[in-house]
């Protein structure tokens, strides 16, 4: 072989050593890159399905039951606890507001229902108030809700207020652009004068998630004590959950003020979220307990001479249980 050849050969050997090793470097390189990628990967997987996991347990624990035997005893206990309210609401004149607001069939209904049973209805009442009649949408807003502020010595309890205009009538479109826009600006500047006046607001908004919603609209369906629940103004609502959603943001973001702030419920277990409210409820006026001694009977008087008429000159219902 001429040295020609062998330079030649020689130096066409050197360059593909050099390339081989330059190549292996990199492939080298490249398997450690490849090696961290995939170890980053592994870690935002297992941090993501931990996350997952957490958020899953987190909504589990939202909606774990609670025992009816714990329940009724809780409840129970919160119920004396508002009759002492009551009793301080009547006795210092307190003026007291307590607005129930939120989804359909959130439970707004249960708790008012438990907050009321135990309590006097001249001082503690409910206001749900009906469609606007023709004369009363010519009125400025909310004139037909000032008429149904407490005196002082009463709690009202509003099923569903004012904000009605933030929610429905905006979603439904039963009230202009103007309106609905007029409504934001005046709503914080009517409570506060409202609460400069002495009078304590407390707001609650109702938080159900979707798929409790349709359940709780299958049950009133199907359970005819239950069905007039269901109106066709819910119908639709289930229709138009963003657009509710995009509502109820509008709304905290200008009526969730310092003098009257919303508490959020969240509600997706009627039980528990009817312990929470009232427990808050309670939470937010400071009370104490002034409940009357019981008064002693005395015997019933002799009734003397008095005869009363046969009972069968009186129309009594027929008893078939």
């Amino acid at each position: 072989m001429s040295s020609t050849v062998a330079g030649s050969l020689a130096l066409g050997a050197e360059p593909d050593a050099e390339t081989e090793k330059n190549r292996m470097a990199k492939d080298e390189k490249n398997r450690k890159k490849n090696s961290d990628k995939s170890a980053k990967s592994k870690g935002a997987a297992s941090k993501s399905a931990t996350t997952e996991r957490t958020q899953s347990g987190d909504i589990r624990a939202e909606r774990r039951k609670i025992k009816n035997e714990v329940y009724e005893e809780q409840l129970g206990r919160l119920q004396v606890e508002l009759v002492k309210l009551q009793n301080w609401i009547k006795a210092e004149g307190l003026r007291v507001v307590v607005i129930f607001e939120g989804r359909d069939a959130a439970g707004k209904g249960g708790v008012i229902k438990r907050v009321t049973e135990s309590l006097n209805p001249r001082i503690c009442r409910v206001v749900a108030l009906a469609t606007p009649t023709e004369r009363e949408k010519t009125q400025w807003y909310f004139q037909r809700y000032v008429q149904h502020l407490p005196a002082a010595g009463e709690m009202v309890l509003f099923d569903r207020s004012w904000y009605n205009r933030a929610g429905v009538e905006h979603v439904m479109g039963f009230c202009t652009e103007p309106e609905y826009q007029e409504f934001l600006r005046s709503c914080p500047e009517f409570e506060r004068m409202l609460v400069r006046s002495g009078i304590v607001i407390i707001k609650y908004w109702f938080s159900v998630s979707d798929d409790v919603q349709e359940e709780r609209f299958q049950a009133r369906m199907q359970d005819p004590t239950r069905s007039w629940k269901l109106s066709p103004m819910d119908v639709e609502s289930r229709a138009r959950w963003v657009e509710y959603s995009r509502a109820k943001d509008e709304m905290f973001e200008h009526c969730d003020i310092e003098q009257a702030p919303w508490f959020v419920v969240r509600a997706d277990v009627k039980k528990r979220a009817r312990l929470n409210c009232i427990t808050h409820l309670l939470s937010q006026i400071n009370y104490r307990d002034l409940t009357p001694t019981p008064p002693k009977l005395e015997p019933r008087t002799d009734p003397g001479s008095y005869v009363r008429p046969p009972l069968e000159d009186q129309n009594f219902i027929p008893e078939r249980w």
